[in-house]
């Protein structure tokens, strides 16, 4: 027997095999949804009418001769009235006649009689025990076959019922294996048809396709030699006198136009990647794993002073020089193979630019790196404008306070007005009294709106470096009167390290010198007030801890509104400068309280490089 036809014939006999699984499990499936369907069908009903049952209005059987004390009696007397209910009746009746598979229905009772029953002569007799029909449904295809198809058989679906919330029997319906051939035979009589069919045509196609597929097939070690050397058009020839392998020929030549389309689409892809990286504002270099430029976008051009066409290609020394601070940080990085988080240098045009490197791995292994060049100046701008929004915000939320202050001065001003207006025509006494409460309700609306102006007004900042620990010292040396006054102790906890930041001294000695009256001004009864100072991470941290009552969960969200104050005679508005003047300088103030143990604010300012002083000397690092 030749190859071809042992092929051929291992081919047909495969598909006809799969087309066989599949018919099987086809008429199987259609079988398991009938019975599925039944069941379903079975068990909505069996709910529909225990839903009818609990909800059957029952009699009050307390003006009855029933004692409603015998759980027995009233449960029987419970039960006539169901078996006289005509709504119930009608309700079995229907579903007998309007479902053809349900054999009868029946309500029964905790011991198994029929209080009603689709079968009138069932009615007050025991109903006999028959299979559940879930097992027919759990079962498999051909035992689902031997139980629907077997002697005739009628199968249960329960559901149990409860009234007044306690048990008190069950719905059952009898699906008659009878009727249910009779609904599903059909079906599974054209299943059976047409997967015969389809197993007919699958043996004629199978045999077809396979001879035409194992057909002329010929010069496959040329054309495969061709698409190897890289031609886009294989060879096809033709030997009628040998058996050919024509349909391999021509997908290895289809093979060969991939191949072509696939260079097409690569050279359309990298116009798009160049085209895409002459319109980013950042600079990006991407490096192979030897550390040579294959991607350069338009923007490096202006960090670099060199156009894009002369960096491809050439290594990272090639590119950069140790000489300029911008190389010898690259240059280091790409040595030591570690990463460079934006840092900020100064370009060969004199420029501040911001500085990342990324090494891209692979499963363990260095494949390459990103460098990406950003200038500083842009950075700072955009930051600058999301402040002012910041501070705009602030600004909208303080002119909310600002209302409820001043609608109480012109109340009593429009109140004693209209009283002096109607007494201004007598001599009275009293009358200099209205006067005055004016004149005091005026001036105090005239200091709430000055204090709305000075602190939304913009405010030129003159920012210096020093040491926080300094700026705290100084802070505390103004505190401590009033602290000795209201029986307060200041631990210190500055530490000895340096925390330089920038800022305008006398805006941020205040806005620190409000959070530490404030925190001796919550110990009324005396206590410690803890100062400590520390760097964390790119920031320096002052912390102001207290131990007085803490603050009330429900203000929390309203101590750093301008005018909210809890202390008598208090203004309200040291929190708010503080906030404020921490947002001017792009730092944050939080706190946490604790109900009667205290509250620890922590004020955040970002960290700049201050030499040492040691005994009035600047110490310089090696």
């Amino acid at each position: 027997m030749r190859r071809k036809t042992q092929l051929v014939l291992a081919i047909t006999f495969m598909v006809t095999a799969l087309v066989c699984s599949f018919s099987y499990i086809y008429i199987s499936q259609i079988l398991r949804q009938q019975v599925g369907r039944a069941l379903d069908s079975a068990t909505y009903l069996d709910s529909q009418i225990a839903y009818f049952a609990d909800k059957a209005v029952v009699p009050d059987l307390s003006s009855t001769k029933v004692d409603t004390s015998n759980p027995v009696k009233v449960r029987r007397a419970i039960a006539d009235y169901l078996a006289t209910n005509l709504d119930l009746n009608t309700m079995l009746a229907s579903v007998v006649g309007d479902w053809p598979m349900i054999y009868d229905a029946a309500i029964v009772d905790i011991n198994g009689v029929a209080i009603l029953d689709s079968n009138r002569e069932m009615v007050g007799k025991a109903v006999p025990d028959r299979p559940d029909f879930q097992v027919v449904h759990d079962a498999k295809f051909r035992q689902q076959l031997r139980l629907v198809y077997n002697p005739p058989t009628i199968y249960d679906v329960r559901v149990p019922l409860q009234l007044n919330g306690l048990p008190f029997g069950s719905i059952r319906l009898g699906i008659s294996t009878t009727f249910f051939r009779a609904e599903t035979t059909q079906r599974l009589r054209h299943a059976v048809i047409f997967s015969s069919l389809s197993i007919l045509i699958s043996l004629v196609l199978a045999a077809g396709l396979s001879n035409i597929a194992l057909g002329p097939l010929e010069r496959i070690s040329k054309s495969l030699d061709s698409v190897t050397a890289g031609d886009s058009e294989p060879v096809i020839e033709e030997d009628p006198g040998q058996d050919e392998y024509g349909l391999v020929t021509l997908k290895i030549a289809h093979l060969g136009r991939q191949m072509r389309d696939a260079k097409e689409i690569f050279s359309a892809l990298k116009d798009n990647v160049d085209q895409i990286m002459g319109n980013l504002q950042d600079g990006l270099m991407l490096f192979t794993r030897d550390s040579r430029v294959v991607l350069v976008s338009a923007s490096v051009e202006r960090f670099l002073g060199r156009p894009r066409a002369e960096l491809l290609g050439r290594t990272v020394k090639e590119v950069f020089r140790p000489d300029s601070s911008l190389g010898a940080l690259v240059l280091d990085g790409f040595q030591h193979k570690h990463s460079i988080a934006q840092h900020e240098v100064e370009s060969a045009s004199g420029k501040m630019v911001q500085v990342s490197l990324d090494f891209i791995q692979e499963r363990g292994s260095l494949i390459g790196a990103l460098l990406t060049l950003r200038d500083a100046e842009s950075v700072r701008k955009i930051q600058d404008e999301i402040e002012i929004s910041r501070q705009m915000s602030i600004s909208g939320r303080t002119t909310r306070g600002v209302a409820h202050e001043v609608k109480n001065p012109i109340n009593a001003i429009v109140l004693h007005l209209q009283l002096l207006q109607n007494k201004l025509q007598e001599i009275d006494p009293d009358t200099r009294r209205h006067m005055n409460i004016i004149d005091s309700e005026i001036h105090r609306l005239d200091r709430v709106v000055q204090i709305l102006v000075d602190f939304t007004r913009p405010r030129d900042l003159h920012p210096e470096e020093t040491d926080l620990r300094k700026l705290v010292e100084e802070v505390i040396m103004l505190a401590t009167p009033d602290a000795e006054q209201h029986g307060v102790s200041v631990v210190r906890a500055l530490g000895a390290e340096p925390l330089g930041v920038k800022v305008d001294i006398d805006l941020m000695k205040q806005a620190i010198l409000n959070v530490v009256l404030n925190g001796v001004q919550a110990m009324p009864k005396g206590g410690a007030l803890t100062i400590s100072t520390r760097r964390e991470e790119d920031g320096v941290v002052a912390e102001i801890r207290d131990q007085g009552a803490g603050i009330p969960h429900e203000l929390q969200e309203k101590i750093f509104e301008l005018y909210f104050t809890t202390k008598k005679g208090g203004s309200g508005i040291g929190l708010a400068q503080t906030y404020q003047a921490l947002q001017w300088h792009y730092g944050s103030i939080d706190f946490e309280t604790i109900e009667g143990q205290g509250t620890t604010f922590r004020l955040r300012l970002p960290a700049v490089d201050v030499p040492a002083v040691t005994n009035g000397q600047v110490a310089v690092k090696a």
